[in-house]
C-alpha cells in the first residue's frame, strides 16, 4: 500500500526505486523480529552487571551482598542467549543495536524492575521452566511492547518498523511460547515460507501499478454518492489492490482478500473507509459471481 501510494505521488513511472524500498522494507522487518528476541538477552546481561556492581557496594546490606538471582538465570533467556542460530542471525546482519544504544536497553531494563510483574516474580519461592517462560512472556506483553520510549527509538531508526512492530511482537511471543525446556538451537522461523511468498508482494505491487486505470475502471459506477476526486487517495489504492487481488490472484479466497484490506482501511485510512471498501468489494464480488469472471482455483475460495 505504502508502496503504490508513494509511486502515484512521485515525478517517475520508474518502478525500481519503490520495488526496491518494499523489498528492503520487507527485510527490515526481519531484522526487528531479530533485534526484539535479542533485546531480552541484553537486558538480562545488565541486569547481572547491575547485581554485580550492588554486591561490590562497600556498604552494601545483607540482602544486596546475597540477592536474588531468578531473574538473571531466567531459562527461557539463555535458551535465546545460548541460540546459535539467533547469535549467527545478528552478527551475518550486523545488527549491533543494542550494544551501540545500550541506553535503551538500561530504560527497559529499569522499566521491568519497577514493574509489579518483576516483583512478584522475585518473591515467588517456584521457579519452573514454565514459571520463566511466564514472566518473560508477561514482561514482554505489559512492559516491552508499550514502552513509548522503545517506540520512539524504533521510529528513529527505521521508516517502515513501526508499522511491523504489532506483527513482529505477534511472532516474539508465539516463539517464545515455542522454545522447549532443555532444547539447544530452536528453529526460528523464516520471514517467507517460500520464494513466492517473497514473490507475491512485488508481483501485487506490479501488478497494480501497471493495471491501475482498468483496476480503476472496475470502481465506477460503484460510487453513486461519490466522484472519483471525493474518494480518498489511500482508499483508491486499497480499493484497485484488492481488486488486483480479486482478478489476477486466483489462490487466494475472497473473503481473505476482503478481510486484509478491511483492517488495513481502519488502520491508515479514515474512519469511515472500511464501511465503504466493504460496501464496494461487496457488489464488486456479486457482479464477478453473476458472470462467472471470479475465476478462483480451490475448494472454499469463493
Amino acid at each position: 500500500m505504502q508502496s503504490v501510494y508513494a509511486f502515484q505521488r512521485a515525478a517517475s513511472d520508474d518502478l525500481k526505486p519503490q520495488e526496491k524500498f518494499l523489498t528492503a522494507s520487507m527485510d527490515h522487518m526481519y531484522d526487528l523480529y531479530l533485534l526484539m528476541l535479542n533485546l531480552l538477552v541484553e537486558v538480562n546481561s545488565v541486569a547481572e552487571s547491575q547485581l554485580e556492581k550492588i554486591q561490590k557496594k562497600y556498604t552494601a546490606t545483607e540482602e544486596e551482598k546475597n540477592p536474588s538471582r531468578k531473574f538473571i538465570e531466567n531459562e527461557l533467556v539463555a535458551a535465546l542467549h545460548n541460540d546459535s542460530n539467533l547469535m549467527q542471525l545478528l552478527e551475518d546482519r550486523k545488527l549491533r543495536n543494542w550494544k551501540d544504544d545500550d541506553e535503551y536497553v538500561r530504560i527497559i531494563y529499569d522499566a521491568i524492575i519497577e514493574s509489579d510483574l518483576y516483583k512478584s516474580y522475585l518473591k515467588d519461592e517456584n521457579q519452573s521452566y514454565k514459571d520463566d517462560r511466564n514472566i518473560i512472556l508477561d514482561l514482554y506483553k505489559e512492559v516491552i511492547a508499550p514502552n513509548d520510549k522503545l517506540y520512539d527509538y524504533l521510529e528513529d531508526k527505521k521508516l517502515t518498523w513501526l508499522d511491523d512492530l504489532p506483527l513482529v511482537n505477534t511472532m516474539v511471543l508465539k516463539t517464545l511460547r515455542k522454545i522447549e525446556e532443555g532444547k539447544e538451537d530452536f528453529r526460528l522461523p523464516k520471514l517467507f515460507k517460500d520464494d513466492d511468498d517473497r514473490k507475491f508482494a512485488i508481483d501485487l505491487f506490479r501488478k497494480t501499478i501497471l493495471n491501475e486505470e482498468s483496476l480503476g475502471k472496475e470502481i465506477e459506477g460503484k460510487t453513486p454518492n461519490w466522484d472519483k476526486e471525493r474518494i480518498a487517495q489511500l482508499d483508491a489504492v486499497l480499493l484497485r489492490m484488492a481488486i488486483c487481488e480479486f482478478t489476477k490472484f486466483p489462490s487466494i479466497p475472497v473473503k481473505v482478500t476482503i478481510n486484509e484490506y478491511l483492517e488495513v482501511a481502519k488502520e491508515y485510512s479514515t474512519p469511515k473507509s472500511s464501511v465503504f471498501i466493504n460496501g464496494i468489494l461487496d457488489k464488486l464480488v456479486k457482479e464477478y459471481q453473476q458472470k462467472g469472471t471470479l475465476n478462483k482455483v480451490g475448494r472454499g475460495l469463493m
